[in-house]
């Protein structure tokens, strides 16, 4: 079989033209496409720490040198949680607040870009062989079938 002819392959150089791409985008402000991620994952509610990693794929210790920095910057805040004081949750501040929105106008913006080059059929069997995929990858078994 042909690289060509992987599913990864192409999982691959999609991914890499639209990581190309936020990060381009992110440098114009001075941060990466990962800290925009970031900023998008905070819930207005807050967010605890312990959430953000598994929610953007980051190991701990590269999470938390995102976090310590987005906090010198004076985008986030770290707050105990009122009901459990072990719970550390993460709020955005006024300033993290305008950079999330720069981030989520570019995240539309490149979805809008590609949907509107779209059939709605085509869109659709995008979304529903990317559901299926996801459905036979959470299967762990995967190389057990050998």
């Amino acid at each position: 079989m042909r690289q060509e002819e992987t599913l990864d392959y192409h999982f691959r150089k999609i991914w890499h033209s639209i990581s190309r791409i936020y990060n381009n985008k992110a440098q114009e402000y001075g941060i990466t496409m990962s800290v925009g991620f970031a900023l998008l994952s905070i819930q207005k509610e807050g967010t605890p720490s312990t959430q953000l990693g598994p929610r953007m794929g980051m190991e701990a210790r590269s999470l938390t040198r995102m976090l310590k920095n987005l906090e010198e910057k004076g985008w986030i805040e770290k707050k105990n949680d009122d009901k459990d004081k072990r719970v550390v949750k993460i709020f955005l501040t006024n300033e993290g607040k305008k950079h999330r929105k720069t981030a989520k106008e570019s995240v539309l913006r490149l979805n809008q870009h590609i949907q509107g080059r779209l059939e709605e059929e085509e869109l659709m069997m995008f979304f529903k062989v990317c559901n299926k995929i996801d459905k036979i990858l959470d299967d762990n078994n995967i190389f057990d079938h050998e």
